[in-house]
């Protein structure tokens, strides 16, 4: 859908999900993430980018849990994860929009779970490239976890967690040979909508991956 089109309909509220493609399954075991190998931090770094071109290649399954368990994964084992949070709220949801639905990684199980049996992918963004795009991350803070922040710095305090989570995204893109680019410009209303989040629920951001076209 042309950019455009979208933000006609985002202004109308009417931006909507389109059918699942395949079966949503409820839940999926992801495997073992590959917790060794790859490039060094520093050429990693180097060769970090943002990119707008995917092919429509499906991620292997194997690929899709590292890529998740590099970006919000539990690395250590007192539950603390790849990214910081103050106070340890952990108050990130990372959901993943997949063309078989939308899902909720589950970190402690490190699996990931239905929350939505459409193909939210377009509603991601205005960008035309989300629609075909493999998967579109969606960066949600759940403001109930952070009892322990001030109220008026909830946003702020999500917004640094998150952008540590797409940092390890970019990274570990960088290190996979994946495209992939942070986004802002987003209906957070529509995403909110289509995953039926709560009120203490807040769309902060969306990152496309994907294998790189050309």
């Amino acid at each position: 859908m042309a950019s455009l089109t979208k933000i006609a309909l985002g202004l109308m509220g009417k931006l909507r999900p389109r059918a699942a493609v395949g079966p949503s399954e409820q839940s999926i075991t992801l495997p073992a993430p590959d917790k060794a190998g790859g490039l060094p931090l520093l050429e990693a770094i180097a060769k970090r980018r943002s990119d707008r071109a995917f092919l429509h290649d499906p991620l292997p399954l194997p690929l899709l849990s590292t890529l998740l368990w590099a970006a919000w994964g539990i690395n250590r084992p007192d539950g603390n994860r790849t990214a910081p949070s103050a106070i340890d709220c952990q108050e990130i949801d990372l959901y993943v929009a997949l063309p078989s639905g939308a899902y909720l990684y589950d970190a402690a199980g490190h699996a990931l779970h239905l929350a939505a049996p459409s193909d939210v992918r377009r509603v991601t963004g205005y960008q035309d490239f989300v629609d075909e795009a493999p998967l579109d991350l969606v960066f949600v803070a759940d403001h109930a976890r952070m009892q322990l922040v001030p109220a008026a710095e909830r946003e702020r305090y999500a917004l640094v967690a998150a952008g540590a989570i797409s940092q390890n995204v970019y990274l570990f893109a960088a290190s996979a040979g994946l495209a992939t680019v942070i986004r802002a410009w987003i209906d957070r209303s529509a995403i909110a909508e289509a995953l039926s989040l709560t009120h203490d629920q807040q769309v902060l951001l969306s990152q496309t991956v994907g294998l790189p076209k050309g």
